[in-house]
């Protein structure tokens, strides 16, 4: 009899949480396969997390349509715009070890660089100042398969007009972060790619992590495609010194679940860096805009989250933090006909509405 009351009573307390699982993965799934269903295309990968821990990930299509492979949770993507967040974190570490301001003007460390006594590292890391986006330039494709320094980069865009004065508007611009990138190298004296792989990748034990080559053999790589009329093919080939720390990572969705950890667990940044990352900033006339650095600051049913996603030849990747309920949902897709975007914003909503209250204890 006392055997039937312990387990009556173990019922009671876990079987509301294996129900509650069930539904979740359930209804996630019924999401992703509105969009990714084609079980021989290429498609996607997907996690939700809460504090800290994965509650669901799976994956759907294929990784490698020459080879039939499937994709796999743990398959390396290209990030695209993603890297962005990387790039202002790093910024952010310099700061706090007092190498650099976000204060500061550009001039301080580019003096030849037009209007830099103007624009301040805060206006690139917001996409407020005004430069122009190289990625809207015509002569893009003169370049896009040349190998590029970071000071090349800038050489290319910085002499042309300005689309408006620092801090008028918000404008999201990657111009501002391959500068970002190219002030990481003059203040650490180490190449970006290193930075990001000693100081952050390697503390944060992001192992599968990498700045992108089409060259180097990478171990579980998702293959990127587009979509013609006449069916998949394998993505345009361009040189990632161009989007350099505009968008030139890779990672998995278990490594990018570390990066979260880490930023909510102050490993990288203290508090008050922390803070400036996720804080909205004003406009020279006072108007609040959403965007901190390196994460746009949004929110699902008024519950407040922190958001990127990034699209680059053959790939496109979303993410949505919900920080007062910790938590994390990412999608990564190796097509870039099928945006992860409003999807994994889909999947945040139904996690929120699952999981929210839902104590630490429980996993």
């Amino acid at each position: 009899m006392k055997k039937i009351l312990v387990l009556f009573i173990l019922w009671i307390f876990i079987s509301p949480n294996i129900i509650q699982g069930q539904n979740l993965e359930t209804a996630v799934d019924e999401l992703i396969l509105k969009s990714f269903n084609d079980e021989n295309g290429p498609g996607g990968v997907f996690m939700v997390a809460h504090h800290g821990l994965p509650v669901y990930q799976k994956a759907f299509g294929k990784a490698n349509l020459e080879l039939g492979d499937k994709l796999a949770v743990d398959n390396v993507f290209q990030l695209g715009s993603m890297t962005k967040q990387f790039t202002a974190v790093a910024i952010l570490m310099l700061e706090q070890q007092g190498k650099l301001s976000v204060g500061d003007p550009l001039s301080k460390y580019i003096p030849d660089y037009p209007n830099g006594s103007k624009i301040t590292i805060h206006h690139l890391l917001t996409h407020t100042s005004g430069i122009k986006d190289f990625t809207k330039m015509k002569s893009l494709g003169d370049i896009a398969q040349k190998e590029m320094t970071p000071k090349m980069m800038v050489n290319f865009f910085k002499d042309e007009p300005v689309d408006f004065a620092p801090g008028e508007k918000f404008d999201y611009n990657n111009s501002g972060y391959v500068l970002l990138g190219y002030l990481i190298e003059l203040v650490s004296g180490e190449k970006y790619e290193d930075y990001i792989g000693k100081h952050i990748f390697d503390k944060v034990g992001m192992t599968r992590s990498c700045y992108a080559s089409d060259r180097k053999v990478i171990k579980g790589r998702a293959y990127g495609y587009h979509k013609k009329e006449s069916g998949y093919v394998n993505k345009t080939v361009i040189n990632f010194s161009v989007p350099f720390s505009s968008g030139s990572l890779m990672s998995t969705v278990s490594d990018m679940l570390k990066w979260q950890n880490a930023l909510n667990k102050n490993l990288l940044l203290d508090s008050a860096e922390t803070k400036k990352a996720f804080s909205r900033y004003k406009l020279n006339n006072g108007e609040e805009f959403s965007y901190g650095y390196g994460w746009h600051i949004r929110d699902i049913n008024k519950v407040p989250t922190r958001e990127h996603g990034g699209s680059i030849f053959g790939f496109k990747t979303m993410a949505v933090y919900i920080p007062g309920e910790d938590i994390y949902v990412i999608g990564l897709s190796n097509c870039d006909c099928n945006s992860p975007t409003k999807v994994t914003g889909d999947i945040a909503a139904l996690a929120l509405s699952f999981l929210s209250g839902v104590k630490k204890d429980n996993h």
